[in-house]
């Protein structure tokens, strides 16, 4: 796991827990956990977005001609 060998990685997690303290190791942990369960979702909602807007259909565009036949359907408003 990242070229480390486990004296490395007791030797890390052990000056950790001089710098932090045994009480804010697991605030720490939580706060991570949280953080990346927050860019997960984010991520899952960018690519819901994309999917979305890929399925996206333009409107349908109106002739001249059903343009007419709408303008000959409209009754003037009696004023």
């Amino acid at each position: 796991m990242f070229g480390l060998g486990p004296m490395e990685l007791i030797l890390v997690f052990l000056v950790i827990l001089l710098l932090f303290g045994a009480k804010r190791i697991p605030e720490i942990a939580q706060g991570i956990g949280k953080g990346i369960n927050e860019f997960k979702k984010a991520a899952r909602d960018v690519t819901d977005e994309i999917e979305t807007s890929a399925k996206y259909e333009p409107p349908k565009q109106t002739t001249k001609n059903e343009l007419k036949e709408e303008k000959k359907n409209v009754t003037p408003k009696e004023s």
